[in-house]
């Protein structure tokens, strides 16, 4: 983990609750980083919702005081209509915070203390909206450090992960409905607090409405997806994830279709910064930003565009477990991106099981206890979270075992099942894992891809099957670095569901592949002497914390897994954001509870059931605020049912209440 400095915020002055004027007099808020003393310096601004007075208040301080006392003027700003910024929140990504983030960039070039140079810094949606306004091209704005994120809200966010409907977008749609009416706090905006928080409330609705209206990947979807026009970006982006992270398949297709300045950095981390691990071997992070921004704003010859285009960690195998707190491996290069060296192996599928190529067919229709191992698919290193053994997933799925390895080999890449396939239904998908299976026969989980059939051609225009009718697909799994040991095998699983992960298709089907026309197309890695000389990261750091206490919370619903066999009714349930942590800096506590439950019974794909429940509060020295809110996702053979029912509440006492019954038609999916 990094090792706190102290003495660096000696160095640092800090500017909380500064309020920044857009061109329509709206006002954002901003917590301001910067060195002591006059000067004028390049700035790093994070850009995001979540609240830094009360929310990422430890983070911030920690990143931010350490990077000001480099040498820059870093600001964290809330975007409209969170945290203290005046305004409301209507949805993710939208135009509007995007030219907010624009006209955010020349305010901050404009002042005094900046030498009118900006980059934009960020995870996760601070990560997402850094590429897409680097693609509107705001003047000021000199290069983008990225991570957690990606080029396609589409096909590569929360919401149809090929073309699937993921079982985080209900999900998610909840979280943020749990985050979006909480107030500004007085002591920043003052007595306008409580017009503030009346507009929230009444703005607040589930964003899940909009998303599940666009299922296909249209116009809504395009907008923000700086895929569709990559050459729009024109500044450095430096692109970073970790293996264990959602969104690390971004980092390869970004630094494979933009044509600027790139890096790209993959670690064995889950969705966090790289200095601050749940997965380690944590770097300094910190360090490399400053390598970065030192290059492109201090014109400083810091060595890092001289370094291999792609640093990627090559995870050693693992025996399967529900928890990692690290992951064995080395650091690879590659000095361009899709690598020559890394052409792809076909492996041709059997009809007996095997890589041999030998002709048949051979069918599935997976039970929807298939995915019951799964764990999550955008995992934060915590309890439970990755998949368990993978043999009971396979007792339900078609599988194809090499035999042992007579040596390692080492993969880096995106692997690839080309399918010959048919199904028996208008509507079906095809769920493909990579498994490490070890002499014991223990199978590991090393990555996922999923594909709605009917979006074979396209995810704009999908295209119902036909019954009995043959297709030429491919289904991409996520990008990975792993060492298959000798002596292990390498398996592929093909199944018809993966529930909770993927909502079921209306119909069980039938997946019939034939062998001849079906292969596994392998990124296999030859060895690289280079790799032994790269620089060696340095150790991480970070600036101190801000004092803050934590106090445990129990979950009402712990991570579990419920099969009862007798009746096939199937449950699971994830905890969501629960703890309860007091800001001693500011008087305040803030407390959460969540929980996300999937339902669903065996043999009955319209049974499926996702269950949201949020509580929030904000005790301060004035008052307590709160929002509570449940949510209930079910559907039938033509139509999606979302209902949600939410609370707000001042000193106990309920002061604003809504409930919502939507009804919207399925569109192949």
């Amino acid at each position: 983990m990094a090792v706190q400095v102290q003495d660096l915020l000696d160095r640092v002055e800090i500017v909380e609750g500064l309020m920044i004027p857009l061109p329509d007099g709206t006002r954002l808020a901003a917590k301001l980083w910067r060195p002591k003393g006059a000067g004028r310096y390049p700035a790093i601004l994070e850009y995001l919702p979540y609240r830094y007075r009360d929310g990422t208040r430890t983070r911030d301080q920690s990143m931010h005081g350490w990077l000001a006392a480099q040498g820059y003027a870093c600001l964290r700003v809330d975007i409209r209509g969170m945290g203290d910024s005046e305004g409301v929140l209507h949805d993710e990504y939208s135009a509007q915070e995007l030219q907010d983030g624009c006209d955010l960039i020349g305010w901050i070039a404009d002042q005094g203390w900046c030498d009118g140079q900006v980059t934009m810094i960020g995870i996760s949606w601070s990560g997402f909206n850094g590429l897409q306004i680097a693609a509107l091209q705001p003047p000021a704005l000199k290069s983008v450090i990225t991570v957690g994120s990606t080029d396609d809200r589409y096909a590569t966010d929360v919401h149809y992960i090929g073309g699937c409907l993921s079982k985080d977008n209900f999900d998610w749609s909840a979280t943020m409905l749990a985050q979006n009416d909480l107030p500004p706090d007085p002591a920043i905006v003052g007595d306008a607090w409580r017009e503030m928080w009346r507009q929230r409330m009444q703005a607040n609705e589930p964003w899940a409405h909009i998303w599940f209206r666009h299922q296909r990947r249209d116009a809504y979807w395009k907008h923000g997806s700086i895929c569709e026009d990559f050459s729009k970006v024109k500044v450095p982006v430096y692109a970073v994830s970790g293996w264990a992270d959602n969104y690390s398949e971004s980092v390869p297709r970004l630094l494979a279709d933009l044509s600027g300045p790139r890096r790209g950095l993959i670690g064995p981390w889950a969705h966090s910064y790289p200095h601050d691990v749940t997965v380690e071997p944590a770097i300094g992070w910190l360090q490399e930003v400053v390598r970065w921004c030192d290059h492109w704003m201090k014109g400083r010859d810091t060595g890092i565009m001289e370094e291999p285009m792609m640093r990627a960690w090559i995870q050693e195998s693992a025996a399967p477990s529900t928890c990692y707190t690290e992951r064995a491996g080395r650091w690879v290069g590659e000095d361009r991106w899709p690598s020559p060296r890394i052409p792809g192996e076909t492996w041709p599928l059997g009809a007996g099981g095997g890589f041999d190529g030998t002709p048949g067919q051979r069918a599935v229709k997976s039970p929807l206890w298939v995915g019951l191992t799964a764990g999550e698919v955008g995992r934060y290193g915590e309890d439970a979270d990755w998949p368990m053994d993978q043999r009971i997933d396979d007792a339900g799925s078609l599988v194809w075992l090499s035999e042992p390895l007579p040596e390692r080999m080492d993969i880096l890449g995106a692997p690839r099942l080309r399918l010959r396939i048919a199904a028996d239904k208008p509507m079906a998908l095809a769920s493909v894992r990579l498994n490490d299976v070890a002499p014991d026969g223990a199978s590991t989980r090393v990555c996922l891809g999923m594909l709605n059939l009917t979006h074979r051609n396209s995810h704009e225009h999908p295209e119902t099957l036909e019954p009995g009718r043959f297709y030429e697909v491919e289904v991409e799994l996520d990008d990975i670095g792993h060492a298959f040991p000798a002596g292990h095998r390498v398996a592929v699983s093909l199944s018809s569901t993966y529930w909770p992960i993927a909502w079921p298709s209306p119909e069980l089907a039938t997946l019939t592949v034939d062998c001849a026309g079906s292969a596994l197309v392998l990124p296999v890695r030859a060895p690289r002497v280079e790799d032994a000389g790269l620089r060696v990261f340095d150790p991480p750091v970070k600036g101190i914390d801000t004092p803050q206490t934590h106090d445990s919370v129990a979950s009402d619903h712990p991570r579990r897994v419920t099969h009862d066999l007798l009746s096939g009714r199937m449950v699971v349930d994830f905890p969501r954001w629960t703890y309860a942590v007091t800001f001693q800096d500011i008087g305040q506590t803030v407390t959460s509870a969540g929980h996300v439950r999937h339902i669903l019974t065996d043999g009955d794909p319209l049974s499926a059931e996702t269950e949201t429940a949020y509580e929030v509060s904000i005790q301060r020295p004035d008052a307590k605020v709160g929002h509570r809110s449940t949510g209930r996702l079910t559907c039938d053979a033509t139509h999606f049912r979302l209902q949600t029912e939410l609370w707000v509440s001042e000193n106990g006492k309920v002061v604003f209440h809504r409930a919502w019954d939507e009804q919207i038609a399925r569109d192949h999916v």
